[in-house]
C-alpha cells in the first residue's frame, strides 16, 4: 500500500514511510563506514597472514579511501542520469561484490584491487542515501531524517575497530569483508521493495572537465596527506608533488565550475554562494578537521601510554556513541523546529567541554571515568553538531539541488576529515619530538613500542611525557572547534520556512504490507 505523504502536516514526527527508507539508507551507510575503521585493526594480521610488508598492506585501507574521493564527485550527475534508487542499488551491489572477493584474496595484489572495488562502490553509497532520504522526508523534516544517517557515521569509527578487533582475534580476517556480504544483501533486497522509482534525467550531460579535474585532484590531495601522516614527513618530493598537484587540479575545478558560460558543473557551487549553505559548509570542514583528528590520536593514547589493546581502546571509546546516541535525535527535532543554528552552538559548546577534558586530563594515570566522561559530553556536542549542520544547508535546497549539494557536503567532510587526520597526527609527532621521544603518533597504529625492562622511574618519565605530547596536541584541536563558532553564529537565525523553496511536490514511499 501506499503510505501517506512523506511531508506530513505541520512537518511533525517521522511516518512509517520515511523510517522505511531510513532503515534502507542506514543499512548501507553502515556497511560503506565501518568498513573504513573495521580494516585498520587488521592491518598487522595482514601482513602476517598474506606475508606482505605493512608499506604495501597500508595500501588496502589506502586503496579504498582513494577510491571514495574519486568516484564520489560524479554521484550528484549520476543521480540525475541514472535515478538515486538504481545508482543507490549499483553501489551497494558493487561494495557487496568487492567485498565477497576482498574475503577471498590470495595475496597482497588482489586485496588491494579488490578493495578499490569496494570503495568504487562505498563511495556512492552515503551522497547517495543522503538524497534519497532527504528528498522523501522534504525540508520541513531534514533534521531528523539527518539525525538518522548520522548515527553510523557517528558510530563507525567507535565501533569499527571492537568488531574488527574481534573478528581478526577470534574468527578471522577473511571475515571483516564477508560480512558485508548479507548485510549487503539484505539492503538491496529491502531497496527493491521499498525505494520509490524514480525518474531519470538522460539530456543531462556529464561534466567531463569538472571530473577530470576534481576526481583525480581529490585523489592526489587525500593521497598526499595520508601519505605524509603515515611517514611522519610532510617534506617528502612525493608527498609535495601529489598534495600541491590534488590541490592545484581542486583550484582548477572551482574555476571551471565557476565560470559563467559552465550551466551543469559536475558539483553546483554557485548553491555555496547562499548563506545558509557556506556557513555550514565552513562549520563542518571545521568541525570534521577537530573531531576525526581527535578520534585518531586518542586511541594510540590507550595502547601506546595505557599499555591497551586495540580491541580495548575500541571499548574504551564507547561512551562517546552512547553520548552521541542521546542527543542525536533530539538534535534533529529540534533543528526542524527552531532551525540549526542554536542547536549547532549548543553542541559546539558540549564539543569544546568534553575536548577541554582531554587537553586537561590525558595523563599516564588518568581516571577512566573522567576519559569517558569526556568522551560521553564530546558525543553529546558530534550529536548536536554534524548532522544538524549539514541539516542547516539541506533544508534550504529544492528538491532538484539536493543530489549535488549532498555530493558536495560529503566531498567536503571527506576531505577535512583527511586533513584533520594529518594535521593532528604531525603536532603529535612533532610534539613527541620536542619531547625527545621521536616520531611515533602518526599514520595507522603508529607508534613506539616501549622496552619492557626500562626502570619503573625511567618509564614513568617517558610515559609522562608521551601523555604531555597528546593533551598539547588537544589544546590545537580545541582551538579548531573554538573558531567553528565564527561560521555558526551566520547560520539562519530561524527555522527556514520551506515554502519559501522549490522543494516541488514530495513523492510517496512505496511500503509493501504483507
Amino acid at each position: 500500500m501506499d503510505g501517506p505523504p512523506s511531508e506530513a502536516a505541520g512537518g511533525g514526527g517521522l511516518d512509517r514511510g520515511v523510517l522505511a527508507v531510513a532503515m534502507v539508507v542506514v543499512l548501507g551507510a553502515i556497511m560503506s563506514i565501518l568498513d573504513v575503521t573495521v580494516v585498520n585493526v587488521a592491518l598487522k594480521h595482514l601482513t602476517e597472514d598474506l606475508d606482505a610488508s605493512l608499506e604495501k598492506i597500508q595500501w588496502v585501507a589506502t586503496g579504498y579511501t582513494l577510491a571514495l574521493a574519486t568516484v564520489i564527485p560524479v554521484t550528484g550527475w549520476a543521480s540525475a542520469r541514472f535515478g538515486t534508487k538504481r545508482l543507490y542499488m549499483i553501489s551497494i551491489g558493487l561494495f557487496v561484490i568487492g567485498s565477497a572477493l576482498a574475503g577471498l584474496a590470495w595475496n597482497a595484489e588482489s586485496l588491494i584491487l579488490f578493495r578499490v572495488l569496494q570503495g568504487l562502490g562505498g563511495g556512492m553509497i552515503m551522497p547517495a542515501g543522503m538524497t534519497i532520504l532527504t528528498q522523501a522526508a522534504g525540508p520541513k523534516r531534514v533534521g531528523q531524517v539527518m539525525s538518522i544517517v548520522g548515527i553510523p557515521m557517528l558510530l563507525g569509527p567507535i565501533l569499527g575497530p571492537i568488531l574488527g578487533g574481534w573478528l581478526v582475534d577470534d574468527v578471522s580476517w577473511r571475515w571483516i569483508f564477508y560480512i558485508n556480504v548479507p548485510i549487503g544483501a539484505v539492503a538491496l533486497v529491502l531497496s527493491a521493495r521499498i525505494l520509490k522509482r524514480d525518474q531519470a534525467q538522460p539530456a543531462e550531460r556529464l561534466d567531463f572537465i569538472g571530473l577530470l579535474l576534481l576526481s583525480p585532484g581529490l585523489a592526489a590531495l587525500i593521497y598526499g596527506l595520508a601519505t605524509g601522516a603515515a611517514k611522519n614527513d610532510f617534506g617528502r618530493t612525493d608527498v609535495l608533488i601529489t598534495a600541491i598537484g590534488g590541490a592545484v587540479l581542486v583550484i582548477a575545478f572551482v574555476a571551471h565550475a565557476l565560470r559563467p558560460s559552465n550551466e551543469n558543473p559536475l558539483i553546483d557551487l554557485r548553491l555555496f554562494r547562499r548563506r545558509a549553505v557556506a556557513s555550514a559548509s565552513g562549520t563542518l570542514v571545521l568541525f570534521a578537521c577537530s573531531v576525526f583528528g581527535a578520534m585518531l590520536i586518542l586511541p594510540l593514547y590507550f595502547q601506546q601510554v595505557r599499555g591497551e589493546s586495540a580491541m580495548a581502546s575500541g571499548l574504551l571509546l564507547a561512551p562517546q556513541g552512547f553520548g552521541a546516541m542521546v542527543t542525536m535525535p533530539a538534535g534533529g527535532k529540534l533543528t526542524d523546529r527552531i532551525g540549526a543554528r542554536k542547536v549547532v552552538i549548543a553542541g559546539l559548546v558540549l564539543s569544546i567541554l568534553g575536548a577541554a577534558g582531554f587537553a586537561t586530563q590525558i595523563k599516564p594515570d588518568a581516571s577512566y571515568w573522567l576519559i569517558g566522561a569526556a568522551l560521553f559530553v564530546m558525543g553529546l556536542g558530534m550529536g548536536m553538531t554534524m548532522m544538524p549542520t549539514m541539516s542547516a544547508a539541506m533544508q534550504t535546497l529544492s528538491h532538484a539541488e539536493v543530489p549535488r549539494a549532498s555530493t558536495g557536503l560529503n566531498i567536503l567532510q571527506q576531505v577535512a576529515a583527511s586533513i584533520g587526520t594529518a594535521f593532528i597526527a604531525v603536532l603529535l609527532t612533532n610534539q613527541l619530538k620536542s619531547e625527545g621521544l621521536g616520531g611515533g603518533g602518526g599514520g595507522e597504529g603508529g607508534g613506539q613500542t616501549l622496552p619492557t625492562n626500562l626502570p619503573a622511574d625511567v618509564l614513568q618519565g617517558i610515559l609522562k611525557k608521551m601523555s604531555d605530547a597528546f593533551q598539547h596536541t588537544y589544546w590545537w584541536s580545541l582551538v579548531l572547534l573554538v573558531v567553528a563558532f565564527v561560521p555558526a553564529v551566520l547560520m539562519p537565525r530561524h527555522r527556514v520556512d520551506p515554502s519559501a523553496t522549490d522543494a516541488g511536490p514530495v513523492e510517496k514511499q512505496h511500503v509493501p504490507m504483507h
